[in-house]
This record gives C-alpha cells, sequence and structure tokens, in this order.
C-alpha cells in the first residue's frame, strides 16, 4: 500500500492537470523513482530498488552482498552479471490522461538488454546502454493501477550469444578481464555490447559489470505536438551583435498552424508563425544578441551562459524547449607548416594551449555518483588552472550535470565516442545501433560550449597498426582481418563523421586518439600522440621533455592511493605492496614492479609501508612535473598537454591524480603549479641549463627573472637578475648556460636552484630545480615550526623552517579535510601560509595534525 500511495502521490501533478478541460500544457513530465522493486529473474523475491541504479548497489542496499571494492570481495561478485533480473514498480492513471494524444515512457538510460512490458505487454526491447528511448505505452494502458516491469538480460549472456554468432573473434585489448570474471572459455564479450567497455575491466578498473535502470525514467503525455530537441546553431559573432538560428525538432499529430517564439534570458527575441507538419519535422527561427559576451576557456576570461528558450504555441496551449549556450567561436586548426600539420585550438581568434587531463567515470557504478562528485571534480580542474577534460572512450557519454558544470567553469572537453581498445562487429544491426547512439548524443551535448571536439575512438587505430593487431589478424584469416578493418572504417570513418556532420557540423571529428589523420598511425609531427614510453618501456622521466608531438593527449605514471584511503578498503595484514589485496587493487601487468623501478632510480628504499605510498606520490608528481614543463615549453610546437588520468572508478593503484575518493594526490597539487597561467621552468637541454617562461595571458609582461643557488640551510651561494619582456601568449628560454660551467664552484649535493619572475615587484611565477636525484643529495632533517589559527572554513596553518624541508606533507589522520598546498618544498627564510578547509574542532585537529619530510621516509 505504501508503494502503491507514493506513487498516486507522485503523479498526482500529472492526473490533477490530465483532468482540467483545457490544460495551457501540450506536454507535461514526471519522473518514475519512486515504489520500485528488484528479483532475480523468475524467483519473485521482491526487495526494494533505487532508481537510478544498479542490480549491485540494490544487493548491496539489501545486505545482499559486501562492499565490492573491500579487499578481495569483487571476486566474489561475478555471478551477478550471468543472472537476469527484474525491476518493477505501478503507477495511476485516470480517464482525462487517456483522452491525451500521446502517452509515453521516456527511458534516459537502460543499462543494456532489457524487455520492457507494460501491463503484461511487451512495448520494447532495448540494446544499448548509451541510447535513450521514447516508448508509446498509450494503446497498453488502463484507468487504474498499470504495472511496468523490466527484465534485465544477463550482458554476459546475450554478450556471449553474439560473440558466438559473429563468426569469428574480434580483436579485444587484455583489458577485457574475463577471465576473472569467470566467462566461459574466456570470452571477452565487451565488444560486442553497446555498453560502458570498463564495466568489464581496465588496466585499473575492476571487473563489475552491472545491469540496471542507470538513468531517470519519465512518464510523459502530451497533444498536439512536442519538441523533441532544440538546436542553437551561432553564424556570425561581432562586438556589437551575434546572430543564431534556433531549430525544433517538432512531433506533431496534426498538420496546422502554430506560433513559434524564442526567449534569450526570459526576454523575447524572436517569434514567427509555423505550418506544422504531421510526423517529426525541423523548424528554424533567426535571432540575435546584441552585444555577446564571450565565452572564455579557465584562466582566460569568464564564461557568461545564455538561456536560450524555445516556445511553441498550438491553439492557445504551449510547449517548451530550453538549453543553456555559450557564445564563442572554437576550431581545432590543422595547417601544414614546416614542422608537419599543426594540431590546435583556436578560441575566439586566439590559439590556446589545451591544458588538463583525461577523465574516466567516477564510479563503476556510475549512477551513485553524486552531483557534489561531479562539482568536486570539475572544481578539482579549474582550481587546478585546467582548460580542457577529455572524455575517455572506454567510459560513458556523461550525465547533463557534467556538462553544465564544464560551461560554467570554463572546461573544454574532447569528447571521445564510446569505443576503446577493441575492434567491433560490423553487421547491420549492430551499425545502426551505433549510428542511433551518434545521433542521441550529438543531439543532448551539441549545445554546450564546453564540448570542443568530436573524437571516435581511443587507441584502436594505433592498436590495429602498431601493437600487432593487423598482422597477427592478417596471419591467421585475410578474410577475417578485412571484416574487422571494413567494421572500422564503416564505424569511425563513415557512420560517426556522417552523424557529426549531419548533427554537429560547426564541430571538428578526430577519427581516433592517437593518429596523424583518418587511418593514418601517430608520427608526432602531424597529430597527437599517446606517450608511454615512461612506464611501459622504462624510459626515464627526462624524456617526457623530449618526446614531443603537436598536441600529448595521453601520457602518465602511477601511484597508490594515500594511506587513509588505503584503509578504506584493506586490513593493516594488506598493508604490503605484494600482498594479495594489494596486487587486486593494481591492475597493471607490471604495476607494482615498475613503480618500484622508478623509486629506486631516485630515491632509497622506503622505510615501511606508509613511507612507500608517501615516496610514490612524490615520485609520480616529479615525473610528470616533466611532462607538464616540457609540453608548455615547446609551444607553439606542442599545443596540448593532457595527463592520464585525474580520477579513479574506484580505490586502486592507477595513473590518477585525485583518487576514488577525490582526495589529491602530490601529483594533483604540481599540476596546480605546473598548469598556472605563467610558468619559470628551468630544465637540462644536452649540456646546457636553461630557465624558460611560458605566458598564456594575453598580455605582454615586463618582468625580472630572478635566478639563486640556495644552500640547504638558507644561505644564497649564487644570483642573477635578467630582465625578460615577455610576450602574451608565448614560450621562450630566457636563460641559457653551459650546465658544467655553472656547477663549477657549486655543490650540487646540497644546493637548489630557485626561479622566480616578478612583476612590480611580485611574485607571479617560481619554481625549484635539483641538479642530482634525492637519493644522492644530503637531505637534512629539518626542524620545523608552526602556528595554527582559526579561519572561515577551517584553519590558517603558518610553517617556517631551519633547513630544506623537503615533499612537506600535512595530513590530519583519518579526519577529512582539505590543504590548499601539500608535498612542497620549504627553504629557510620562506613562510608557507596553508588553509585547511575542514569542520573538525580545533583541540581534534591539534591531536591528528601531523608534519612529514621526505628525509623521514628512509632508514
Amino acid at each position: 500500500m505504501k508503494r502503491y500511495l507514493s506513487l498516486l502521490f507522485g503523479l498526482s501533478g500529472l492526473l490533477l492537470l490530465a483532468c482540467q478541460p483545457k490544460d495551457p500544457a501540450l506536454m507535461n513530465s514526471i519522473v518514475i523513482n519512486e515504489g520500485w522493486q528488484f528479483s532475480e529473474h523468475g524467483k519473485n523475491e521482491w526487495l526494494p530498488a533505487t532508481v537510478p541504479g544498479s542490480v549491485h548497489t540494490d544487493l548491496l542496499a539489501n545486505g545482499k552482498i559486501e562492499d565490492p571494492f573491500y579487499r578481495l570481495n569483487e571476486r566474489d561478485m561475478q555471478w551477478i552479471d550471468k543472472l537476469d533480473w527484474d525491476y518493477r514498480t505501478s503507477f495511476m492513471v485516470e480517464k482525462p490522461l487517456l483522452k491525451r494524444d500521446r502517452v509515453a515512457l521516456d527511458f534516459k538510460g537502460l543499462d543494456t538488454f532489457a524487455d520492457v512490458f507494460v501491463n503484461d505487454q511487451k512495448v520494447i526491447a532495448t540494446d544499448n546502454m548509451f541510447r535513450e528511448y521514447l516508448v508509446d505505452i498509450k494503446p497498453y494502458l488502463k484507468e487504474g493501477e498499470n504495472t511496468l516491469l523490466i527484465t534485465f538480460r544477463s550482458p554476459i549472456k546475450e554478450g556471449i550469444k553474439k560473440y558466438d554468432a559473429n563468426g569469428f573473434v574480434v580483436m579485444v585489448s587484455d583489458n577485457d578481464l574475463a577471465t576473472l570474471g569467470e566467462v566461459e572459455e574466456g570470452k571477452k564479450v565487451s565488444a560486442y555490447c553497446r555498453k560502458a567497455p570498463y564495466h568489464f575491466g581496465w588496466d585499473w578498473g575492476p571487473r563489475l559489470v552491472p545491469s540496471g535502470i542507470w538513468r531517470p525514467v519519465h512518464l510523459k503525455a502530451w497533444d498536439e505536438s512536442r519538441i523533441e530537441n532544440l538546436q542553437v546553431v551561432q553564424h556570425e559573432v561581432q562586438d556589437e551583435l551575434a546572430t543564431f538560428s534556433a531549430i525544433i525538432e517538432v512531433e506533431s499529430e496534426t498538420e496546422k498552424p502554430a506560433t513559434y517564439r524564442i526567449e534569450v534570458n526570459g526576454q523575447k527575441a524572436g517569434s514567427t508563425v509555423i505550418n506544422l507538419k504531421k510526423g517529426l519535422h525541423t523548424y528554424s527561427l533567426d535571432f540575435d544578441i546584441e552585444n555577446p559576451k564571450l565565452w572564455w576557456t579557465n584562466g582566460l576570461g569568464e564564461q557568461p551562459l545564455y538561456t536560450i528558450t524555445a516556445n511553441l504555441s498550438v491553439n492557445e496551449r504551449t510547449t517548451q524547449k530550453e538549453d543553456r549556450i555559450g557564445i564563442r567561436t572554437l576550431e581545432l586548426v590543422r595547417e601544414k607548416d614546416d614542422d608537419g600539420t599543426s594540431f590546435y585550438f583556436k578560441l575566439n581568434g586566439v590559439p590556446v594551449f589545451m591544458k588538463g587531463a583525461n577523465y574516466i567515470p567516477n564510479d563503476v557504478f556510475v549512477s551513485r555518483v553524486s552531483d557534489e562528485q561531479y562539482r568536486k571534480v570539475v572544481n578539482t580542474t579549474k582550481n587546478s588552472n585546467m582548460n580542457m577534460l577529455r572524455v575517455w572512450g572506454g567510459g560513458i557519454y556523461e550525465n547533463d550535470i557534467f556538462y553544465d558544470l564544464c560551461d560554467e567553469a570554463g572546461i573544454l572537453v574532447w569528447q571521445d565516442f564510446m569505443f576503446a581498445c577493441s575492434m567491433y562487429p560490423g553487421d547491420e544491426a549492430f551499425l545502426n545501433n551505433v549510428k542511433e547512439e551518434a545521433i542521441d548524443n550529438i543531439k543532448r551535448l551539441r549545445n554546450h560550449p564546453s564540448i570542443a571536439m568530436w573524437c571516435g575512438n581511443n587507441e584502436i587505430l594505433v592498436a590495429w597498426l602498431g601493437w600487432g593487431w593487423k598482422r597477427n589478424e592478417e596471419a591467421k584469416n585475410q578474410e577475417n582481418a578485412d571484416k574487422m578493418w571494413k567494421a572500422y572504417e564503416d564505424i569511425f570513418h563513415k557512420i560517426l563523421p556522417d552523424a557529426v556532420e549531419s548533427y554537429d557540423p560547426s564541430r571538428s571529428y578526430w577519427a581516433s586518439s592517437p593518429s596523424s589523420g583518418t587511418g593514418i598511425k601517430a608520427d608526432l609531427v602531424n597529430g597527437d600522440e599517446h606517450y608511454w614510453g615512461v612506464w611501459w618501456g622504462k624510459e626515464p622521466f627526462q624524456t617526457y621533455a623530449t618526446h614531443m608531438a603537436r598536441f600529448m593527449s595521453e601520457y602518465g605514471f602511477q601511484s597508490f592511493p594515500e594511506f587513509k584511503s588505503v584503509k578504506q578498503y584493506a586490513l593493516p595484514e594488506d598493508y604490503d605492496i605484494v600482498s594479495e589485496v594489494m596486487n587486486s587493487h593494481q591492475r597493471s601487468s607490471i604495476g607494482n614492479k615498475t613503480i618500484e623501478y622508478y623509486m629506486l632510480l631516485d630515491y632509497d628504499q622506503p622505510k615501511d609501508f606508509e613511507s612507500f605510498l608517501y615516496v610514490n606520490h612524490v615520485l609520480q608528481a616529479e615525473g610528470i612535473k616533466f611532462a607538464l614543463e616540457g609540453h608548455r615549453r615547446a609551444m607553439p610546437f606542442c599545443m596540448g598537454s593532457l595527463y592520464w588520468q585525474i580520477n579513479d572508478c574506484w580505490p586502486v593503484a592507477s595513473w590518477s591524480s585525485t583518487d576514488y575518493y577525490q582526495r589529491w594526490k602530490a601529483l594533483q597539487y604540481y599540476v596546480k603549479k605546473g598548469f598556472e597561467p605563467v610558468l619559470v621552468s628551468p630544465y637540462i637541454d644536452g649540456n646546457f641549463l636553461k630557465v624558460g617562461i611560458v605566458n598564456d595571458e594575453l598580455r605582454e609582461i615586463n618582468a625580472q627573472l630572478n635566478l639563486r643557488m640556495v644552500n640547504f640551510d638558507g644561505e644564497v651561494a649564487w644570483e642573477k637578475s635578467v630582465l625578460a619582456d615577455v610576450p602574451a601568449n608565448s614560450s621562450a628560454s630566457y636563460f641559457d648556460v653551459n650546465r658544467y660551467d655553472f656547477l663549477r664552484g657549486k655543490d650540487s649535493y646540497q644546493q637548489v636552484l630557485v626561479a622566480e619572475v616578478l612583476e612590480g615587484g611580485k611574485v607571479i611565477a617560481k619554481n625549484v630545480f635539483y641538479f642530482r636525484p634525492v637519493k644522492e643529495m644530503k637531505l637534512p632533517t629539518p626542524e620545523l615550526n608552526y602556528e595554527i589559527a582559526s579561519s572561515e572554513g577551517g584553519y590558517r596553518i603558518t610553517i617556517k623552517t631551519d633547513q630544506l624541508a623537503k615533499n612537506l606533507f600535512m595530513t590530519i589522520g583519518d579526519e577529512e579535510g582539505f590543504f590548499s598546498d601539500n608535498y612542497f618544498d620549504l627553504l629557510p627564510g620562506e613562510t608557507a601560509e596553508i588553509t585547511l578547509s575542514t569542520s573538525i574542532a580545533e583541540d581534534q585537529l591539534k591531536e591528528v595534525f601531523k608534519i612529514q619530510t621526505l628525509d623521514a621516509a628512509f632508514n
């Protein structure tokens, strides 16, 4: 009865409107999110369910399984994806609702193989997690209570059917963890399912393959007409005027005149009378915005957004569709030059270096990612001086809120279609499914100013041409290899670019990342690059600054989560990187050994597990620092640096800069500094010591470059000042000397080079450079003095030292809080003022607050 009543009241607004003789609204919609139950198919053992949600999260909420992320629990969850599952609810319908012209269910996301029944009548079968489905259900409704049942068929069983029916096995990378998933004969079925590839495992993710209603379900009822979609097309932008067309896609039940009106921020901008045609058709209305305010990326300007509302009135009844836009020009510039072909984004006429990261889903169970988690990751991006995220092709087309937040923060989105590290089937049904998926998501996302480009896939071309896939498949069976490549061409050279051209022609399409063009292997001088020589190739970190492409769209190095995070998924008996639990939360085949290999090049062996985690964080950050700075110094040859990756989908050792719990690792603090608008960067170039200055600001800076060699006890052993007129949007070297001559008479074992850029006497950029690895330096044991004072939202911490405090790391035990800076170096004579945002009491803070420095991490 409780479930029945909650749905009745949930639909009361729709029922009341339906009872009015002349409802002023043509369309009414409500969300069906209450009263849901689920059961293993055929067992009728019904339990409460959350919608949106998934089978795994509902089993967890009902105490039927343990936390899949804890210790080794993931292994015990592999039975779930082999079963079919039912979800059900009911809703009330009264006679006036049945008099509406149309009544439909609007499914925003069904994961994945679903049969939908209304009053025991099958209304649709779905097979694509990424599509939206609008289903007419009026013929199946009755007055009174109506039932809605969704049966989710096992994605593994359905995948096996498709796998077996294909006639040959398509190439799939080892990221599909079929063996861990206990799939019969180890069949990798991910490529046959239009479902998030990372659900089947990845080299940073678990093997947990969910099913369920992962996005909202709406019940919609309308008369006459409905607006299916609103597209805002920008034409010309000048200082005084910007011109647009608002194109609505309208489904009409009859042919009759209607009034089409456009509003901008609630004010009328245009109106016309249109003659509606029966069926689905488009109608356009031109409008202007006076004195337009341009949308800029983070760091270059503001992000004004305009709300565009399309109103359609038929017989004095109205329906509307609303969206937000930002006014800007953006193009991916591909022009021949002396080096090859450029690859850069020009925003409002300005070439912009892209500073950012690759982004994966925030959880393997995406429906439980909260709005606050989305805000946190986008705020991290913005506060770290980034201007781009790449939504990687092995995850999902993200929820609307993600793109809304990127619009507001000035973060451009490199948007992959959801294909990664796999060849795909080429049958007609699969290709048609892909086409509809592309259309759905292009239409949904195209009005966002944050969308920079569409990319066909992640690493499939390089796998085919560079990983041996083509050679191996041709050796086995030329005909099957030809079929695989034809499917590739059909999807990535025809279907997807055609969809972009038809539905979002103002944006660029890039067929595969990395590549040098459509079907052309990456070659450094003509396109983007994924560089994994550091990590997989065990090349030195310094290679980041020399292995350079026009756009570096992937590179990275691993670290474990911090100790506080590890304690949330492991027990003390697991605190060893070679323990079974820690190995299970490390999915790279070379992970732990590679971390240790690089660590011992620069550091001594850490004294214990907690120290290993700390040094690992520093190692990752210092390594990626070579890349961040090297890529920026190479501007304008290189015009983008997107490291792998900003986030995690579960607690794991990975390449992320923030862990699953969204805690900043050392790398995130280094990224924030490495991506500051003005960067000063000392570096070694062959036999020379150079100091580069990078200026992303759109103004010239009349600066002074101050350099000094400082002993670890704070004494200045050498100093020099250089005047530097730094042009807008530029990179150049402002100090160049033979490094051996420079170091003559200096003690590189216990001295550090400090570089500062001053403007008007104020430091606007600072960096430090060590000439030797840490294990060769004579690190002192500093005496730190600090004071803690209350401030708004937390505390202000002031720190001083008597000797070099290397990679000073502050923690507050297992309490939650955020330090404005951490893992930094502090020299005598300097004062660090750090903000700690936390809600804990001052007495408690004094008990848990701890500072450690790198010297104490070793015996």
